[in-house]
C-alpha cells in the first residue's frame, strides 16, 4: 500500500482490532508470570516468535536482508525492543494490569513530544500541547494514589520505561535506514536481538520457572503467535502506511480495554483514581493526535 497522510476506514478497523489484541495481552502476561519468570518468558516469546516469523517469510517468499547498511539501526531496534519488554513484563509482575496499562500506553504522549522536534508535519499545536498536559496529569494521578500490596513504585516506573522504549522503536522505524526494510525484516531485527538480550538478562531475575501449568503454556503460545510475530509485523506495516502519531493515537483504546479485562478476568479493583486517570490520558491522547481539518473548501 502507498503511504497515506490520514487514517482511513481500513486503518481504523485494523487499529481498533490491534488495540483489543494488545489489551488482552496485558492480562495474558500477568497470568503467564504465574508459571514463568517474567523476563525469561519475554525471551521465550521473542525466540518462539522468531521461528514463526521465519516460517511466514519462507512461505511468503520474503527475502532476508542483513546488509551492512542496516546493522546499526537494526541492533538499535532490537535493543529498544528488548528493553521495552524487560520493563513491561517485570512491571506486570509487580503492579496491577490497570496501572501498568495506563502508564505503558502513554507512549503516544512521549512520541508526540519528541516528534515535535524530529518528525516533519507532526509539531505540537496549542491543542496538542493541552492534550499532552492532560495526559501527564493522568500519569501523575496514577502514581500519586496506591494501596498497600497491590502495586509497587518500581513496577509503575518500569511501565513508564517500557513506554519510552516503545516510543523509541516508533521513531527508529521512521528516522533510521531500517525504515527502508520490509516490516518482516524490521521485526526480525527485534526478535533476534531481544531473544538473546532477554534470555541473558533473565539470569538476574531469579529462577526461570514458577510451577508452570497448561494455562501458562497457552499464555506463552498466544504471545508468540498472535502478538509478538504476526501482530507486531502488522503494526509495523501500519506504521509504514499511516502517520506515526495517528497510529499511536489508537493505542488509547488499549488501556481502556485493559482496565476492563483486568477487572472482569482478574478481579482487580478499579478505584476512582484509575477511572479518572484513564479518562485524562484518553482525552489527552485524542487531543494530541486529532487530525486538523482545514476550514472551508469544496
Amino acid at each position: 500500500m502507498e503511504r497515506k497522510d490520514h487514517i482511513d476506514l481500513f486503518g481504523v478497523v485494523s487499529l481498533v482490532g490491534f488495540a483489543c489484541v494488545l489489551a488482552f495481552n496485558q492480562v495474558v502476561i500477568k497470568v503467564g508470570t504465574g508459571g514463568f519468570q517474567p523476563v525469561f518468558m519475554a525471551g521465550l516469546r521473542s525466540l518462539g516468535a522468531l521461528v514463526v516469523l521465519i516460517l511466514w517469510m519462507r512461505v511468503r517468499g520474503v527475502s532476508v536482508d542483513f546488509s551492512r547498511r542496516y546493522w546499526a539501526s537494526g541492533f538499535l531496534l532490537g535493543a529498544l525492543f528488548g528493553f521495552e519488554f524487560v520493563c513491561l513484563f517485570w512491571a506486570l509482575d509487580n503492579t496491577t494490569v490497570s496501572r501498568a496499562s495506563i502508564l505503558f500506553y502513554t507512549m503516544p504522549m512521549m512520541l508526540a513530544a519528541v516528534a515535535h522536534f524530529v518528525l516533519p508535519g507532526e509539531r505540537l499545536t496549542l491543542r496538542r500541547a493541552a492534550g499532552l498536559v492532560m495526559a501527564m496529569g493522568g500519569v501523575a494521578l496514577v502514581l500519586s494514589v496506591r494501596k498497600g500490596g497491590e502495586a509497587s513504585i518500581m513496577g509503575d516506573v518500569a511501565a513508564l520505561a517500557a513506554a519510552a522504549g516503545w516510543a523509541g522503536i516508533a521513531l527508529t522505524v521512521r528516522l533510521t535506514p531500517v525504515a527502508e526494510q520490509r516490516p518482516e525484516m524490521q521485526l526480525m531485527w527485534q526478535l533476534i536481538v531481544s531473544s538473546i538480550m532477554l534470555i541473558a538478562a533473565a539470569f538476574f531475575f531469579g529462577p526461570f520457572l514458577r510451577d508452570p501449568q497448561p494455562v501458562h503454556y497457552w499464555a506463552l503460545l498466544y504471545q508468540v503467535v498472535v502478538v509478538a510475530s504476526l501482530g507486531y509485523m502488522f503494526w509495523f506495516f501500519l506504521m509504514s502506511v499511516y502517520p506515526a502519531s495517528g497510529v499511536a493515537s489508537f493505542s488509547f483504546l488499549s488501556p481502556v480495554l485493559s482496565v476492563f479485562f483486568g477487572w472482569a478476568l482478574l478481579g482487580e479493583e478499579v478505584g476512582w483514581n484509575t477511572v479518572a486517570a484513564l479518562v485524562m490520558v484518553a482525552i489527552g491522547l485524542v487531543l494530541i493526535n486529532r487530525r486538523h481539518r482545514p476550514q472551508g473548501g469544496a
